[in-house]
C-alpha cells in the first residue's frame, strides 16, 4: 500500500486530537492515551486494522444488493403486529429479492435513535408497534438474520447514526430515548432532532450500539447512509464550537474543518470497533452520488476512500439517469473513479430503482426502459466497481418501473 494514502489520515488524526481533548468525559471501551501528539489506544490502530484486513470477501463476490427501508418493514399501520406476521412479511421480502437476482439485503435497523432489536442503548422502534419504546415481543433483527441465511442472502445492518427525529417522525419519542434522557447529547434544527457529532457521549453511544449489533447478531456488514450533519445545522452547535475555540485559541480549526473532523472520528472508531469485534464483518457508507454535495454534510468521502482505516466499502448513491442534463450517471461515476482508492476499500454504486419509469431528472427516465440495466452494464467495465445496490425493495413492484426492473433482473441473473 502506498505511503501517501495514509498521509491524509495522519493529518486527520492530528487534527482530531483537539476534538478529543476538549471533551470532558470518556466512556470508551478502548482507552486512549497521548504520546508526542499521537493517538495511541490499547488495541490495534485503524491503520493496522486496514493493513491486515484485505476484505477478500468483498472482492470475491459481486455485490447485488437491495435496500430495505424502515417504511418497507413497518408494522405500525397493520392490524396484525405479531411475530408471525413479521416473519411472513420479511420472508416474502427475502424470497422476492433472491428470485430477482439479489444476494444482499441492506436492512434499516436503527432509523431514529431506536432499534429493530433488543438493545441496551436504544428503545424499540415505533415501526414495529406504532409506539417508540414498546416491546413488540420479538427480536426483528434476529429473525431477519435467520431468514436471510435460509435464502443464502447476506445482510447488512443499515444505521442512521445521528438522526433522532425528522419532520415529526416519530410523532413521539419514548421516555427511554437517549435524547429524552439527556438532551445535551443532541440539538434541534428547524427540520428535526440530531445527536451532536461533537459530543463525545453521543459518539460513544453510537459506537456502543454498533458493537452491540456486531456482537449479538449474525450480520455480514454495517452501513451508514448519507445523513451526517443536517443541511439546516446553521448555528445549532455554536456553543460547542465556542467551547472548543476558548480552549485552543489560535490553534483551533475552522468550524467547517471541526465538523468534518467530528464525523471522521466517529467513522474511524466505528471501523475499528467493527473489526475488533468481528474481523469478518465489514463497514461501509453510502453517501450522496454528487461527490461535491457531501461537503455540505461534512462527510469527508475523499479521505474515507483514499485512506486506510475508515471504511471497507463506499457505495455512492448515483441516482441519475444516463441523460440527466444536470449531472449524468457516467459523469458522477467518473468523479468517484478518479479517486485513488486505498487498497482495502471496495466500491459499489447505488442505483435509483425508485426513479425508473418516472418523470424525474427532467423526464429522462422515460427515454427508454433499460436505463438501470445499461447503468449496470457500464459498471461492469470498471475493475474498481464490484457491484451495486438498488434503492429500494418497493421499486421491484412499482407498476411504472416494471419494464426497467425486469430488464435489470434478466441482466444481473445472466452475467
Amino acid at each position: 500500500m502506498k505511503i501517501k494514502k495514509y498521509l491524509p489520515l495522519t493529518v486527520t488524526a492530528a487534527v482530531l486530537i483537539c476534538t478529543i481533548l476538549f471533551s470532558a468525559i470518556s466512556n470508551s471501551k478502548a482507552p486512549m492515551t497521548f504520546v508526542n501528539n499521537s493517538v495511541i489506544d490499547d488495541s490495534s490502530s485503524a491503520n493496522n486494522l486496514s493493513a491486515t484486513n484485505d476484505n477478500a470477501n468483498l472482492k470475491d463476490e459481486e455485490m447485488k444488493g437491495v435496500w430495505v427501508t424502515y417504511m418497507e418493514l413497518s408494522m405500525e399501520n397493520g392490524e396484525d403486529k405479531s411475530e408471525k406476521r413479521f416473519r411472513e412479511k420479511f420472508t416474502e421480502i427475502a424470497e422476492n429479492s433472491e428470485k430477482s437476482g439479489f444476494n444482499t439485503l441492506i436492512v434499516q435497523v436503527r432509523p431514529f435513535c431506536d432499534s429493530l432489536y433488543e438493545s441496551e442503548f436504544f428503545p424499540y422502534s415505533h415501526i414495529l408497534t406504532g409506539s417508540q419504546g414498546k416491546n413488540p415481543g420479538y427480536d426483528a433483527l434476529k429473525i431477519m438474520c435467520e431468514i436471510c441465511k435460509s435464502y443464502d442472502l447476506k445482510i447488512h445492518a443499515w444505521v442512521n447514526p445521528y438522526r433522532v427525529a425528522v419532520s415529526k417522525t416519530p410523532s413521539e419519542l419514548s421516555d427511554n430515548n437517549p435524547y429524552i434522557i439527556d438532551n445535551s447529547l443532541g440539538f434541534e434544527t428547524e427540520g428535526g432532532i440530531y445527536l451532536d457529532p461533537s459530543n463525545e457521549k453521543a459518539r460513544q453511544l453510537i459506537i456502543n450500539g454498533i458493537e452491540e449489533i456486531v456482537s449479538n447478531y449474525n450480520v455480514d456488514g454495517i452501513q451508514f447512509d448519507d445523513y451526517f450533519y443536517p443541511n439546516d445545522i446553521n448555528d445549532c452547535d455554536n456553543q460547542s464550537y465556542e467551547k472548543y475555540r476558548e480552549k485552543f485559541g489560535n490553534n483551533c480549526m475552522s468550524i467547517d474543518d471541526w465538523r468534518k473532523a467530528n464525523v471522521n472520528l466517529l467513522v474511524s472508531e466505528v471501523y475499528r470497533t467493527v473489526h475488533k469485534t468481528k474481523e469478518n464483518v465489514v463497514f461501509g457508507i453510502s453517501p450522496q452520488g454528487n461527490i461535491d454535495n457531501n461537503d455540505g454534510l461534512y462527510a469527508d468521502v475523499k479521505s474515507w476512500c483514499t485512506c486506510g482505516g475508515y471504511i471497507d466499502y463506499i457505495c455512492p448513491q448515483i441516482y441519475f439517469s444516463i441523460d440527466n442534463p444536470k449531472l449524468k450517471f457516467e459523469d458522477s461515476l467518473e468523479s468517484w473513479l478518479n479517486l485513488e482508492f486505498a487498497d482495502n476499500v471496495t466500491m459499489y454504486v447505488g442505483l435509483a430503482g425508485y426513479k425508473a419509469g418516472s418523470n424525474k431528472d427532467d423526464g429522462t427516465w422515460l427515454n427508454s426502459n433499460d436505463i438501470l440495466a445499461t447503468e449496470y452494464e457500464i459498471l461492469q467495465k470498471y475493475d474498481k466497481v464490484n457491484g451495486f445496490m438498488l434503492y429500494s425493495y418497493s421499486s421491484l413492484f412499482e407498476k411504472d418501473a416494471a419494464e426497467e426492473v425486469e430488464t435489470l433482473r434478466k441482466v444481473i441473473t445472466t452475467i
